[in-house]
């Protein structure tokens, strides 16, 4: 098992993504019986000791993980983070007003979606330029009587990140800052005293979608609208410490060995998420160097903006996609075509990817151009 998954393909899917080969090898092996109880973690009640084993040991690693404060509950949910668009108005808008920021196609989702329950107000965005730059906050035009504010912190389809989450007390705002992080989480730190909820699926650096994890400040729990679905609401899901309905078990447990996973990881010298963010800085400084130096291929994306998690990235001649594409795919480099929303190619490399990945592509885009430009 393990030589078959050493020489597995590089999978630069956006998601659901790859995941460490570790993790997939421990899951295989504990697939029909889990340590010694007989069971599948499929097959497990998610009220019995077994499983609430598993639950508690996820929740407190990745509360570890992510340095998360105890006044922050943590919720394993399901739905994933198109469904939070509306799951979070439903519990903090309040019937009122609700501003966004949009930086690209997720954020612009998300806008329209609280549409249905809150008095939406876009107070900044990126739209103009094409989705390749981040507005400036100071130039955010906030509403001193919003319920929250949101914000997708990393845009997958046209990679645009905040690299430092803003302060919105220094722009003049007492809102909570609401986060939509499913691309980005867990692979950096996260400022918490500037965030009163953050949300995301787990399939891009967390586990197999299915499972959306919620982190969510106390004070801004017991709001929900009245029409709000007692399993969307974060009040009665914290109460039940995530068990209300039956949890996302087996991705409650994936993510699980995930962590274990990031608490053991090492990289030139640091250790779990410090070494993750090392890896991930090193991985995209490659691969949009590269890009940089190119003549043939190009990123749009303004520098202060460039997403460490999703690279869009653009040949000149676009007559030479195709080719480009079967030629990632003779080398094993997979789901490299772009969003079909913009086109072009997209290299996503998550937590999971080695910089082994990035360096295959690399050597893909020096030769493709040598023989092609």
């Amino acid at each position: 098992m393990q030589a078959q998954l050493q020489q597995r393909p590089y999978n630069f899917s956006a998601g659901p993504a790859a995941l460490p080969a570790e993790v997939l090898e421990t899951a295989a092996a504990e697939m029909l019986d889990w340590h010694g109880s007989g069971m599948s973690v499929m097959e497990m009640s998610h009220r019995g000791k077994e499983f609430i084993s598993i639950y508690e040991q996820a929740e407190s690693d990745l509360r570890e993980l992510l340095a998360v404060p105890k006044d922050f509950h943590i919720l394993f949910m399901q739905g994933g983070g198109l469904a939070e668009n509306a799951i979070v108005p439903l519990n903090l808008s309040r019937g009122g007003k609700v501003d966004f920021v949009v930086t690209g196609a997720w954020s612009q989702k998300s806008a329209g979606e609280a549409k249905r329950y809150a008095d939406v107000h876009i107070a900044a965005s990126n739209e103009a330029s094409g989705f390749t730059a981040l507005p400036e906050p100071s130039n955010w035009q906030l509403r001193r009587d919003a319920a929250y504010v949101h914000l997708c912190s990393n845009e997958t389809i046209h990679g645009v990140e905040f690299h430092e989450i803003p302060d919105l007390k220094a722009l003049g705002s007492d809102a909570p800052l609401v986060i939509d992080f499913s691309s980005q989480q867990l692979s950096r730190p996260l400022d918490w005293s500037r965030v009163g909820l953050a949300f995301g699926g787990a399939q891009k650096n967390i586990g197999p979608a299915g499972l959306t994890l919620v982190f969510v400040r106390n004070n801004l729990l017991g709001h929900a609208l009245q029409a709000c679905p007692s399993a969307f609401n974060y009040q009665t899901v914290a109460q039940a410490q995530s068990m209300f309905n039956t949890p996302p078990t087996y991705g409650i447990y994936m993510a699980g060995l995930v962590f274990q996973w990031l608490k053991r990881f090492s990289y030139r010298g640091r250790n779990a998420l410090a070494a993750i963010e090392q890896r991930n800085i090193d991985k995209a400084e490659l691969l949009y160097s590269t890009l940089d130096g190119s003549g043939m291929f190009i990123n749009r994306v303004a520098h202060n903006a460039r997403s460490r998690m999703n690279v869009p990235f653009f040949l000149r001649d676009e007559r030479l996609n195709d080719a480009f594409l079967a030629d990632a795919r003779e080398r094993r480099l997979l789901q490299l075509k772009g969003h079909k929303s913009v086109g072009g190619m997209r290299a996503s490399i998550y937590n999971a990817m080695p910089l082994e990945g990035v360096q295959a592509l690399v050597d893909l885009m020096r030769d493709f151009e040598a023989r092609h430009g």
